[in-house]
């Protein structure tokens, strides 16, 4: 027992160097940073000015690869099969802490990710093509109640929240509504303007098609109206009580090197401050939302708890 005591005391020792020299040295190569949405939207936009902010102060280039699908789950699933590095780095939404009550894994969110850094959240809303037959919420609801599972809406993927949130509000009105999901933001703005949706349910990355008078607001999910939208109503203001804000951010496979996490933590934060992500930001009414490491870390075991309540009230739940 002595002996092999002896055996792993001397292991650490000759190990311990060599993880520091490593940490020092990082990062010596490009990281590739996985986002779960296609280009062109607003996830892809902000975080490509995210990580060229942090490409800069790492002194190596963070490149962003596109991973669509899955309620945007790919990029966490990705982490799995890669090394604990630091040169894989992916976006976590709030879809990756559900993963586990709807679908069988192998992996558990919260043990096999290294929570580095949250970054901003999104707001999300309810939109209509301004030349279709909804005008406003009202409208809405007397149709889906007029004509049950035949009021068309779209969001960026099942199970996704603009998806459960949109279910969760019509489980509380006795609606019945007829999903169609999509990859992401530009694809169900495309299905939006081809009119094969009535509505459409997302985060602001239809604020283009709104300023453009392609689209009105129905509704925001927020606490308090948009600024940018001050005449749509919160769904608290329509009798909803429901507010849903999507906080994400920045994971590294689990066992990622604690030096190395705190790096990238410090790169992104600093990456952050600069002008040129706030105003991408702006653009969709989104903020800057910092949380370190232990707070991101704590979030997502929290978020792990109260994710699995929403998929219970739908009824979503996976059967063993």
């Amino acid at each position: 027992m002595q002996r092999r005591h002896l055996i792993q005391f001397a292991a650490a020792t000759v190990a311990a160097p060599s993880l520091t020299a490593f940490a020092q040295s990082y990062p010596a190569k490009p990281i590739k940073l996985i986002i779960a949405f296609p280009a062109g939207g607003p996830t892809d936009i902000t975080m490509r000015s995210l990580a060229d902010n942090a490409s800069k102060i790492l002194g190596q280039q963070v490149v962003v690869e596109n991973k669509a699908g899955a309620g945007g789950t790919l990029p966490a699933q990705a982490l799995q099969i890669s090394p604990p590095d630091g040169y894989t780095l992916a976006q976590i939404p709030l879809g990756v802490f559900r993963l586990p009550y709807t679908t069988k894994l192998t992996w558990d969110p919260i043990k096999d990710i290294s929570y580095i850094i949250n970054v901003t959240g999104y707001a999300f809303g309810m939109v209509a093509p301004t030349d279709g037959p909804i005008k406003n919420w009202a409208d809405f609801v007397a149709y889906a109640k007029a004509n049950p599972g035949k009021l068309s809406y779209g969001s960026t993927g099942v199970l996704t929240s603009p998806h459960l949130t949109t279910e969760l509000i019509a489980q509380k009105l006795g609606l019945q509504l007829n999903h169609i999901p999509y990859k992401g933001n530009a694809e169900l703005n495309q299905a939006l303007m081809g009119g094969q949706l009535m509505a459409g349910s997302d985060s602001t990355g239809w604020a283009p098609l709104v300023d453009a008078g392609k689209v009105r607001v129905l509704n925001v999910w927020g606490e308090k109206r948009l600024p940018k939208f001050p005449d749509a109503p919160t769904l608290k203001e329509l009798g909803i009580d429901i507010v849903q804000n999507s906080p994400f951010g920045i994971g590294a496979p689990r066992g990622t090197p604690p030096e190395v996490v705190a790096k990238l933590h410090d790169a992104f934060k600093k990456a952050m401050e600069d002008p040129t992500y706030v105003a991408a930001l702006n653009r969709y009414d989104m903020l800057p939302m910092y949380m370190s490491t232990a707070g991101y870390t704590k979030f997502a075991q929290d978020t792990f708890a109260t994710e699995k309540a929403l998929v219970e009230k739908l009824g979503l739940m996976k059967t063993n």
